[in-house]
C-alpha cells in the first residue's frame, strides 16, 4: 500500500489499482513511430511481468492483460508489426515471467485470429516451444502449462513443417507419457488433459504426414515415424493411465474437433497388433457404452463424425478382448445397428451409403453373426480389412494408400464447434427435426373443413308450486282404480333435488318424469308389521323366610336368601 502526501493531505492507493492505472497509461500513449511502439510494447512486458508473481495470480489476470493490448489503439492500428515482435521475442526470451506474458497474449491472439498460429509455424516456433517444455516443467509448472496449451492450438489448426515433426524424439514423447502417469499438482487439470491433448494431436500430425509422403511424389528420404503409437506397442503396459483418461476425456467432450481426435488415436491402436489389448477390459467396456451412447445420441447431419465412430467400432469389437466370450452387449449392439441402417422407419429419409457400409461391416463381425449365417461374410471392404494383416507401427505403406487410415485422417473439424445433442435438445425442449423420406406422390388434398351446426335450446318444463315438474294428474290416471291395495294412498315421495334443476329438458325430459312417476304410483309398498312392544323385565323373586335349626342355634339359609329383591319405595310407602 503506498501512501501519498500532499501538503497536508494523506492519501493511499491500492497497488493492485495503481498497477491498471499504469497499464492504461502506457497503451493510451500516442504511437507513431516504430521506436515508439517498441518502448511501449517494453513497458507493457516489463510492467505485466513484474506484476505476475504479485498480483496477477490467476491466470485470468493475464489474460485480462492481453486482451487490454488487443483492444488498444496501438495494436489495432499496427497489428502485423506487434505481432512480429512479440513471435521475436517468444524465440529470443529467456526469463520465464516475460515468456508467461507473452505466450498468454499469443495463445489470446491465435484463438481470435488463426493467422497467428499459421504465421508461428513459418516462424519456427514449434522447435522453440519443445525447447521450452522439456526445460521449464519443474521450474515454473504456469509456464509450463501455458506452453502445452499453446502447442496444442497452434498444431491443431496447421500442418507442422516435416522438419518439424522430425524433431520430436522418443525422449520428449516419453516425457509427456510421464508426465500423465505422475500425480497431477494442479486441482485445475487433476486428469493432465493439457497433455494428453498435445499427445492427441501429435498423432494427427503424424497421420496427416504419413498419408502425404504416401501420395507425395517426392517422398521426403528418411521414412516418418509415429512415435506416439511406437511408445505404446513397447511400452503399453507402463502408460495405462493415458488409455483410461482418454476414455473419460471422450465420455466427457461435447466438442466436435476434440472427439475426432481420440477416434483418430482410437483406430490405429485397434488397427495395430501390438496394441490390440493396450486397454483393460472395464476400459473397453466404458468405451463400448459411450461409443452406443454418442452414435444414438447424433444428429443426422453429423455424418463425418458418424462415420468416424463407426470405423473405430468394427476393429474394436473384431480385434480387442471384446471379441472374447461373454460377449458384452450383443444384443445392443445388433439393435443399434438395425436403427442405423434406418430399416425400422420408413417414414424418414433413409441412411447415406457410407453410414449403410460401415454399419454392413460392423455387423460382420464373427461373434455378431448368427451361427447358421456365419460362413457367408468373406466380403471384402474397399477401404479397409479388418481381418488382414495389421498396421505396422512405422510409416504407411504405399499399398494403404486411400484406405479408412487416410479417410480418417482427414477428418477434421473447426475448433470451438458442438457436437449437437438430440437427447439435450430434447430436454431443453427443443423441436427435433429428422429428414422427412422424398416421396414421388403427390400431396393429399387436405380434409374438408366440419361445419358446425348451432345448439338449439330445449323448451322448458312447467314447473309445481312445490318445485316438483308438473305431471299428469293422479285421479286421471287409467291406472288409479287399480291401485285400491295402496292403503296409506301418499302421493308418490318428490324427486331428488338434482332432478328438479334438469326440469327445463323439453318435452323428452318431461316424458321421462312421467315415466318415473308412474313407475313409483303403480309399485305396490309393502305391507310391515306392526312394531311388538318390547318384553317387560322379569321381577326377581321374593326372598324366602329364614328358618331355626334346633341344634347350635345357627342360622341357615338357601342360596336365594343371598338375593335381596328390589322394592319400590312408593309402593312400600302406599302399604
Amino acid at each position: 500500500m503506498d501512501i501519498v502526501v500532499e501538503g497536508a493531505a494523506c492519501t493511499t492507493v491500492d497497488p493492485e489499482q495503481q498497477f491498471w492505472n499504469e497499464l492504461t497509461d502506457i497503451l493510451s500513449a500516442p504511437c507513431d513511430t516504430n521506436e515508439l511502439l517498441d518502448n511501449a510494447l517494453r513497458s507493457w512486458l516489463d510492467l505485466v511481468a513484474k506484476a505476475r508473481d504479485e498480483l496477477l495470480h490467476d491466470e485470468d489476470d493475464v489474460a485480462t492483460c492481453s486482451q487490454r493490448l488487443i483492444t488498444s489503439p496501438i495494436f489495432s492500428k499496427h497489428q502485423e508489426y506487434v505481432r512480429t515482435q512479440i513471435i521475436y521475442s517468444l524465440l529470443q526470451e529467456d526469463d520465464y515471467s516475460p515468456l508467461h506474458v507473452i505466450a498468454n497474449f499469443l495463445l489470446s491472439d491465435g484463438r481470435a485470429e488463426e493467422e497467428t498460429f499459421k504465421r508461428m509455424i513459418r516462424e519456427g516456433c514449434f522447435l522453440r516451444l519443445l525447447e521450452l517444455i522439456r526445460g521449464c516443467g519443474s521450474m515454473d509448472s504456469r509456464l509450463h502449462r501455458l506452453l502445452l496449451q499453446l502447442m496444442y492450438e497452434m498444431s491443431r489448426i496447421e500442418r507442422l513443417r516435416f522438419e518439424d515433426l522430425m524433431q520430436i524424439d522418443d525422449g520428449f514423447v516419453t516425457y509427456l507419457f510421464q508426465l500423465i502417469e505422475a500425480l497431477a499438482d494442479d486441482a485445475n487439470d487433476p486428469y493432465h488433459y493439457s497433455v494428453i491433448r498435445v499427445l492427441l494431436v501429435l498423432n494427427e500430425q503424424y497421420m496427416v504426414a504419413a498419408t502425404s509422403a504416401a501420395v507425395d511424389p517426392t517422398p521426403p528420404t528418411a521414412p516418418m515415424t509415429n512415435r506416439v503409437i511406437k511408445l505404446l506397442s513397447i511400452y503399453g503396459s507402463s502408460f495405462r493411465t493415458f488409455g483410461e483418461n482418454i476414455i473419460l476425456l471422450l465420455n466427457r467432450e461435447t466438442e466436435t474437433s476434440q472427439q475426432l481426435l481420440i477416434l483418430k488415436l482410437l483406430y490405429l491402436l485397434f488397427t495395430t497388433a501390438a496394441t490390440y489389448e493396450y486397454f483393460y477390459t472395464n476400459d473397453l467396456h466404458v468405451l463400448l457404452d459411450v461409443i452406443i451412447r454418442n452414435l444414438l445420441d447424433l444428429p443426422s447431419e453429423m455424418d463425418a463424425l458418424r462415420h468416424t465412430y463407426l470405423r473405430v467400432l468394427a476393429p474394436l469389437l473384431a480385434h480387442t478382448q471384446l471379441s472374447q466370450p461373454p460377449h458384452y452387449k450383443r444384443d445392443q449392439i445388433l439393435s443399434l445397428l438395425e436403427i442405423l441402417r434406418g430399416s425400422s422407419n420408413a417414414h424418414f429419409k433413409p441412411p447415406d451409403p457410407t453410414t449403410v457400409r460401415l454399419v454392413e461391416r460392423v455387423a460382420k463381425t464373427a461373434w455378431l453373426v448368427e451361427p447358421e449365417s456365419d460362413g457367408n461374410a468373406t466380403e471384402e471392404d474397399e477401404d479397409e480389412n479388418i481381418t488382414g494383416s495389421p498396421s505396422p507401427v512405422g510409416s504407411l505403406a504405399n499399398s494403404q494408400t486411400g484406405s479408412a487410415i487416410s479417410v480418417i485422417a482427414k477428418v477434421s473439424e473447426k475448433p470451438g464447434v458442438t457436437t449437437p445433442s438430440i437427447r439435450k435438445q430434447s430436454q431443453l425442449g427443443q423441436e427435433v427435426v429428422m429428414p422427412m423420406k422424398e416421396s414421388t406422390s403427390p400431396p393429399r388434398p387436405p380434409p374438408p373443413r366440419r361445419i358446425l351446426r348451432p345448439q338449439k335450446s330445449l323448451p322448458e318444463v312447467p314447473m309445481h308450486r312445490h318445485g316438483v315438474p308438473f305431471a299428469s294428474s293422479t285421479g286421471n290416471h287409467p291406472n288409479h282404480h287399480h291401485n285400491h291395495h295402496n292403503i296409506n294412498n301418499k302421493p308418490p315421495p318428490p324427486l331428488p333435488r338434482l332432478l328438479r334443476r334438469i326440469g327445463t329438458g323439453g318435452t323428452a325430459g318431461n316424458v321421462a318424469l312421467q315415466q318415473q312417476q308412474e313407475q313409483q304410483q303403480q309399485q305396490p309398498q309393502k305391507k310391515l308389521p306392526p312394531k311388538l312392544p318390547p318384553p317387560r323385565r322379569k321381577a326377581k323373586p321374593a326372598a324366602a323366610t329364614t328358618g331355626v335349626t334346633g341344634g347350635g342355634g345357627s342360622e341357615a339359609s338357601t342360596p336365594t336368601d343371598l338375593v335381596s329383591p328390589r322394592i319400590n319405595p312408593e309402593a312400600e310407602a302406599v302399604s
